[in-house]
């Protein structure tokens, strides 16, 4: 609540003053477009323009009409301007491209804002049980159906909002479960407390799904359950303490097309498909030890890359020493602004191989942003101190700064996912 409003406050004081700064002529212009367009992001008319970029970025935004109290700010901006000396660009390339990469940075910083919040699915049912009663509050207990069973409540969990996961995997499914109870009973508002562990109860509820039947230790699901429709079972499997184990068996209402699921402590690590008695397709599931195992061997192949690249630009180095690549200043310096585009470029191309993609927009302002700090005075000591030897070492040096970044890319994922 404060933190989001002070954001709001600073954004909405020094976002007109920097656009006034490009277009000092159209101060008053700046100041008002700046106002109506803080009221239609933060209304739900924004909405429909979110979805559409959604389909190539995502974006995110909380509509809250409360922080529209920090209109009066702008105010205070015009004030704080109103009698502020002029400062212009120096009209060199270098100036004037110093300035467009500040530009860009300050573009991002009026961007950032809380990380979205991620919602965690479940593939199989999840339920909790609790002791008393509470009353179904749709604005609190999104994602929750309350079953009252006597003394206690079957709450069941269909998602869980949760912070940004480094991969969206069953181990991470598994760290929403470890106090699913204990979560839940935060969420519901009533009089209500924990099942004690150790206490065995078993009981069968009617969602719309079909008629469960549950058996929890203590207020987790521990033991068989099953779901039947229409006098059929068309889900059964076992539960340990939360977590999906052993083999995981659902049909459709003929009971022709069958699908079985294998989970080990939660994860599952194969998905067969049978029509009838036929199996029709079969693959395996990546757990997350798997993934860190593929993500050190990716590593290793981008490292060998980089070797390899090194070992052309020290030969080329060797073969035309002394001589270099004839090139005049003005393009040596349009190449050191440029590159970082290409080093972008590479780094990308890199990431959708590895399938590491990143969609979230502020995701991709800041890797364009930090491979543009990092290139630009690699690139100036290149060009100007080590000096370029042949055409074919512009792409080299690109390649070898797109594969460096992925690999501290990939290993700060390997760190994410090892602990």
């Amino acid at each position: 609540m404060i933190t989001g409003k002070l954001s709001d406050f600073c954004g909405l004081f020094i976002f007109p003053i920097f656009w006034s700064a490009i277009f000092h002529r159209s101060k008053p212009l700046v100041y008002i477009l700046t106002g109506l367009l803080f009221v239609y992001w933060k209304s739900e008319y924004s909405s429909g323009l979110i979805e559409m970029v959604n389909t190539v970025f995502n974006i995110h935004r909380t509509v809250d009409l409360s922080d529209l109290i920090a209109l009066p700010v702008l105010l205070l901006a015009w004030l704080y301007t109103k009698d502020s000396p002029k400062l212009l660009i120096d009209r060199s390339m270098f100036s004037r491209l110093s300035a467009m990469f500040v530009g860009l940075v300050a573009f991002f910083s009026f961007c950032a804002t809380s990380q979205e919040r991620y919602v965690q699915f479940f593939d199989q049912p999840q339920f909790v049980l609790l002791s008393g009663s509470a009353t179904l509050d749709s604005n609190s207990n999104y994602g929750l159906e309350l079953y009252k069973k006597d003394s206690l409540l079957v709450v069941k969990v269909n998602e869980l909002g949760i912070s940004k996961p480094v991969i969206n995997d069953d181990f991470n499914k598994n760290k929403s479960v470890e106090e699913l109870d204990k979560n839940v009973l935060e969420l519901i508002s009533g009089n209500l407390s924990l099942v004690p562990s150790g206490t065995v109860t078993a009981l069968s509820i009617s969602t719309p799904e079909g008629t469960d039947s549950l058996r929890f230790n203590g207020g987790r699901l521990d033991g068989r359950f099953s779901r039947t429709k229409n006098g059929k079972i068309i889900l059964e499997g076992f539960y340990k303490m939360g977590l999906e184990d052993a083999t995981w068996t659902s049909r459709d209402s003929t009971n022709n097309h069958v699908v079985v699921q294998t989970f080990v402590n939660g994860e599952r690590t194969s998905i067969k498909q049978f029509d009838g008695k036929k199996l029709i397709s079969s693959k395996g599931i990546n757990t997350r030890l798997d993934t860190i195992r593929i993500k050190y061997i990716h590593a290793g192949i981008l490292v060998l890359c980089v070797v390899g690249i090194i070992v052309m630009l020290v030969r080329n180095f060797r073969s035309t020493a002394p001589h270099q690549l004839k090139v005049k200043t003005i393009w040596k310096w349009l190449f050191c602004f440029v590159s970082p585009l290409f080093v972008w470029l590479i780094y990308f191309g890199i990431q959708l191989l590895l399938m590491d993609y990143n969609s979230y927009i502020f995701a991709m302002l800041a890797s364009i942003i930090f491979i543009a700090i990092a290139t630009f005075p690699i690139m100036v000591i290149v060009v100007f101190l080590i000096k370029l030897r042949k055409e074919i070492d512009v792409l080299f040096y690109c390649l070898l700064l797109g594969l460096l970044c992925s690999i501290w890319t990939t290993y700060g994922t390997i760190l994410q996912l090892s602990a």
